[in-house]
């Protein structure tokens, strides 16, 4: 049901007689449960909608013409519930974080209304035939979904839900009804790897191009663990073992389908791919060729800066600049600090690989660490080396829209505490990064 909250001027809402306070009840005869249905509706040119009146008066259905894909001219209240996880993940990452975070960083969230439009990861454990009939009627593609294994049984203990099993049947319908779907295994050493990863991707890619590929991403562990099922970390023998796995089935496909984690390369000790190897870099947000697209637009941006000055650029104002990264970021960031050192005169720019204490030193990626554990590696470092020009964050610590770290730290807070006015956030990629490099101090 949808409540409608404004009815625009010269609308075909307005020309059916709808009001604020009506409520949507259905389409075409089918419930309707959120905007999904009438974004989905708003596309044909032809269809019923049943209304009841905000008055009191009744139902009526009315039927609408109008041009295909032509707007209705309404709004609606916001729906603030959410289709939550019904799951116990033995790999669950909310499950081992620590009390006293925001709200918004427990819940888990297994909608696919959330999948079709913002991209996140669903099981569908917690899907009905008739939710599946309607991901499918109301054309709801791509979803990204976590299989983790097609090994029913498998999947069954691993997300400790009696309805786990069901996945075969679902990736067979929906992608037999031609619903895109990107698929992720987090992976349990011992568990969904080896001889299971590799069936379970030749069952994806049965569906090939329609499942279009498999991300592999390794199980984040915090040191809140305790009680937990047990499951180790991976090392570089294990990471050159499954690095080679995928390519396995890679040549075996003739396609890229499986794609690695970032952090399976740098834990190998293994160049990274060309970025041509991740298409369109559709699992970049799962941690899937990030590395390797930043670092390429980088060298990119480096290149046009020398052909902008003519091969030798300078500051006006020499600066010292950290940036400050997690532990895995670091070791690939090394030789791109290098070049960008040589190419802009004046620059001294280091990197502070950040410990991440808050969850643990097993977690090494840059946008899980806290503006606590990055404060305290700014003050131990200008305690040791002096005060610094600049420090360059990620905007992967941050909420995407706030300038707030995952303890609930303000940027402002961090600037004061550290002492450093010049603390700047990169949200532009490797692009925007060298362009913060290359600009001079403010002060």
């Amino acid at each position: 049901m949808l409540k409608i909250t404004k009815v625009q001027r010269n609308s075909i809402a307005k020309d059916l007689g709808l009001e604020k306070g009506d409520e949507i009840l259905a389409f075409d005869g089918y419930p309707c449960e959120d905007e999904l249905d009438y974004l989905y509706y708003c596309e044909s040119s032809s269809f019923t909608m049943t209304v009841r009146d905000g008055r009191g008066s009744g139902e009526t259905t009315v039927t609408v013409e109008k041009d295909e894909g032509e707007d209705l001219g309404l709004e609606f209240e916001k729906h603030s519930e959410i289709r939550t996880c019904h799951n116990r993940c033995v790999f669950c990452f909310v499950d081992q974080m620590p009390k006293g975070m925001r709200e918004s960083l427990y819940v888990k969230d297994d909608d696919y209304g959330m999948s079709f439009s913002c991209g996140n990861f669903v099981t569908l454990t917690n899907l009905s035939d008739e939710g599946l009939e309607r991901i499918i009627r109301l054309r709801l593609s791509p979803l990204y979904v976590s299989v983790h294994t097609m090994n029913p049984e498998l999947r069954v203990k691993l997300l400790r839900n009696r309805h786990a099993g069901k996945i075969v049947e679902q990736i067979d319908r929906l992608a037999k009804a031609g619903i895109q779907l990107h698929c992720q295994a987090v992976l349990v050493p011992n568990e969904n790897d080896g001889e299971e990863l590799k069936a379970t991707a030749r069952k994806l890619f049965a569906y090939y191009p329609t499942v279009s590929d498999l991300a592999c991403v390794p199980t984040g562990l915090t040191k809140y663990r305790v009680g937990l099922y047990p499951i180790p970390d991976v090392d570089k023998t294990y990471s050159e073992k499954l690095l080679d796995i995928v390519d396995e089935l890679n040549a075996e496909f003739g396609v890229n389908f499986v794609q690695p984690a970032d952090e399976y390369f740098i834990k190998a000790e293994r160049k990274l791919k060309p970025t041509e190897f991740y298409g369109g870099f559709e699992q970049i947000e799962n941690g899937i060729g990030m590395t390797a697209k930043f670092l390429d637009e980088a060298e990119a941006a480096l290149s046009e800066l020398a052909v902008e000055t003519q091969g030798g650029y300078s500051l006006k104002q020499p600066k010292k600049t950290l940036i400050v990264c997690g532990v895995s970021a670091a070791k690939a960031l090394k030789e791109l600090i290098e070049n960008c050192n040589r190419a802009i005169g004046g620059l001294q720019a280091e990197l502070l690989a950040v410990k991440n204490k808050f969850f643990g030193e097993t977690v090494t990626c840059t946008g899980l660490l806290t503006g606590k554990d990055i404060l305290e590696a700014l003050l131990a470092y200008q305690a040791e080396n002096g005060k610094v020009d600049e420090v360059l964050l990620s905007g992967d610590t941050m909420k995407e829209f706030e300038e707030v770290f995952l303890c609930g730290m303000t940027l402002g807070e961090l600037r004061k505490k550290a002492g450093i006015a010049e603390i700047k956030v990169n949200r532009d990629g490797g692009y925007g990064f060298v362009r913060m490099l290359a600009e001079n101090v403010a002060k």
